[in-house]
């Protein structure tokens, strides 16, 4: 059951395509496991469709149909592109979106076994997105702001499941990032939730970039932090060396808000280990993993 308390089924997405874009009924439906604030149905070989599961979905997918046409085009990895758009109605209440499928494993259910092109990959698609926003860009309520003005999520991550024997390692990394200077550019655009379920895999290497929900215009930091969280042991130098644009303070808050986002996977493992709703048995690893490589990955 979702927040608005409508089960979401195959039969429903059939009928609510049948009633609005019948064009698209005939094709075949199967459910996508994983989501957050969507339930994601695959519709054919190239098409998905993303039913919103939270109060505030629909605001997230609007605000995807309106800049994903904007950004795709410059993007240099595949990302999810608006198709048709879903109205509310009396057996659906909010409105929901067919996208385009980005092809690819999901990062949390495979792993990267050539670094150094993923690295390249990585680089390139932030280069491209980093770029000025616009006035009118979005500005995220939750994220973006610096290390020192997000401690009380850390604190309460870092108490949940900071390993003891690490402990002290990973505090010493938060504080350096909070001590380190503010972004003093412009704001760019910033994807602002990179993490292993929102990358896709294919041949190894890292292939595309889905759920733009949460994009803001900001402090590049916010997406930077995915050399550690993304990227395999030993990747970040190559990263940041391909990006080229991130000095010192900028990479410290990165591997701060790294820290903070493997704690955040970490836990949501731990609540899926336990049953717990919203929990992610796949994330656990991830985040322990990219836990490792933010203590061992200093640049500098």
């Amino acid at each position: 059951m979702t927040d608005l308390e409508i089960e979401i089924t195959a039969d429903l997405v059939h009928d609510l395509l049948r009633e609005q874009h019948p064009d698209l009924a005939g094709l075949a439906i199967r459910e996508v496991v994983g989501g957050w604030d969507n339930q994601q149905w695959r519709l054919g070989d190239e098409l998905a469709v993303r039913m919103p599961r939270t109060e505030r979905a629909p605001d997230l997918q609007r605000k995807e149909c309106r800049w994903l046409p904007v950004l795709a085009p410059r993007l240099p990895l595949p990302v999810p592109n608006p198709v048709r758009i879903g109205e509310p109605s009396a057996r659906f209440p909010k409105p929901w979106t067919v996208m385009t499928w980005v092809p690819g494993e999901p990062l949390d259910q495979t792993s990267i076994s050539r670094g150094d092109d993923a690295a390249d990959n990585l680089a390139a698609f932030l280069t491209a997105l980093h770029v000025e926003a616009p006035d009118d860009a979005p500005i995220s309520s939750d994220r973006g702001d610096h290390p020192k003005k997000c401690a009380d999520g850390f604190d309460f991550f870092f108490h949940a499941v900071a390993p003891d024997d690490l402990a002290d390692d990973v505090r010493a990394v938060w504080n350096d990032a909070v001590a380190a200077p503010e972004w003093e550019g412009p704001p760019l655009w910033v994807h602002g939730d990179l993490h292993p379920a929102n990358v896709v895999v294919s041949d190894g290497t890292l292939s595309g970039v889905i759920d733009f929900g949460d994009m803001f215009a900001g402090d590049p930091a916010w997406d930077l932090a995915a050399a550690w969280v993304i990227l395999p042991a030993g990747a970040a130098s190559h990263f940041f060396d391909a990006y080229a644009h991130a000095d010192d303070a900028t990479i410290r808050r990165a591997r701060g808000l790294a820290a903070l986002k493997s704690l955040f996977l970490m836990l949501m493992g731990q609540n899926g280990d336990r049953g717990l709703p919203g929990g992610k048995p796949t994330w656990g690893p991830a985040g322990r993993a990219a836990l490792d490589r933010v203590l061992k990955g200093r640049l500098m």
